[in-house]
């Protein structure tokens, strides 16, 4: 029982350090709960139990602006329900200041389409819209940052919603990073006049590409050129792996190259080409790679058939055996047959096997096309 209430009380501890500095500089810690705030969540159908479970400290708080939040959103067009929703995913928002929720409106409404789409982030990524009004400065000088690259709108605030960290520190380092990445594109071939949306979509593919430090990538970027890779196949790689270069360690790279070469019985020339095709095996360690050729291995599948089709090392060994059991009760068997139709997202999945069952299932004639007959 004592080392439960410790636990308890060092998790509330842990969020309470949590709070923003702004928060926790006006607002107040109570041993009792705020009765204001529970009726005012009560009101609004918050479920008060998972806020007390999750976020209970939240609740002994004061000042709290729970009417003022549920205000604003409903403004924006939030109903009752998404209300509710947001505020027990994230009962942190009843501790911002009203004018500083207000000032938040603005910004995302600076590249936010509609207070429609507004709130559909908002209720996705509650955390990165009510968080510290010490950030106001950075997150204006980021945006107007971003814009003066004509960044898409709809990027900017894929990035505010997904990786708001990126615009609550110093446009600096931003523009550092942006910098890095613009450089590595130029030096390894790329286009001057495709460069714009060559770093949309890779800010689209992985917002968090900006946290990374700089040196990482070209650092990363020197290995794989060391290790035979051409520039051309170099800016392949940048492309394909959403920025994930910036998150390669070396040494775990070197492990993973020498163990998918000694495992594939391949040349280095022959390992480029697999891992260009699958550039995922740069980034697995070696023991997912260990399990994930074994369970090919052991389910029939040839070395051969996974270097001509390395993506499906991306797979689990659990997904893997539970398409091939899904495929070989439509009389498919994948030790002869291509690895494509296991291969893919699980949407990929379906469609190949949906195409799969219409050839078992398409009829050997079609029965209104007239009939040639001799006369």
């Amino acid at each position: 029982m004592l080392r439960l209430i410790a636990t308890s009380l060092c998790l509330r501890c842990q969020h309470v350090t949590a709070l923003p500095l702004k928060l926790r500089s006006c607002t107040t810690f109570s041993s009792v709960e705020n009765r204001q705030t529970v009726d005012a969540l009560y009101d609004l159908s918050v479920d008060i139990q998972k806020v007390r479970q999750l976020n209970g400290w939240v609740l002994h708080q004061s000042p709290a602006y729970t009417k003022e939040v549920a205000a604003l959103l409903k403004d924006m067009g939030a109903p009752g329900p998404i209300i509710a929703r947001i505020l027990a995913i994230h009962p942190e928002a009843v501790l911002c200041n009203p004018e500083h929720m207000q000032t938040q409106r603005e910004l995302w409404m600076s590249v936010c389409p509609s207070e429609k789409e507004l709130v559909g982030i908002i209720e996705k990524f509650p955390a990165s819209f009510f968080t510290s009004s010490s950030h106001h400065d950075n997150q204006r000088n980021n945006i107007a940052y971003f814009q003066s690259l004509n960044v898409n709108k709809r990027i900017v605030t894929k990035l505010m919603a997904s990786a708001p960290q990126s615009f609550s520190r110093p446009v600096e380092q931003n523009q550092m990073m942006v910098h890095t990445l613009q450089r590595a594109y130029q030096d390894l071939g790329g286009e001057e006049a495709n460069m714009k949306i060559w770093l949309q979509k890779l800010l689209s593919q992985n917002p968090f590409v900006l946290l990374k430090p700089p040196e990482v990538l070209r650092q990363n970027l020197m290995f794989l050129k060391d290790r035979g890779f051409s520039t051309a196949q170099l800016l392949r790689l940048l492309s394909k792996l959403k920025g994930f270069v910036t998150e390669l360690n070396l040494d775990s790279m070197r492990r993973t190259l020498k163990f998918s070469q000694d495992t594939i019985g391949c040349s280095e020339a022959e390992l480029r080409d697999i891992i260009l095709k699958c550039p995922a095996l740069l980034y697995y360690p070696e023991s997912t790679l260990a399990e994930r050729f074994k369970g090919l291995l052991s389910a029939g599948i040839s070395m051969s058939q996974i270097t001509e089709t390395p993506t499906v090392l991306e797979l689990t060994t659990q997904i893997v055996n539970y398409r091939i059991q899904r495929l070989k009760a439509r009389g498919y068997d994948i030790r002869t047959g291509s690895l494509d139709a296991l291969n893919g997202t699980k949407k990929d999945f379906e469609v190949s096997f949906g195409k799969l069952q219409l050839r078992r299932e398409r009829p050997l004639f079609n029965p209104v096309a007239p009939l040639k007959v001799d006369d």
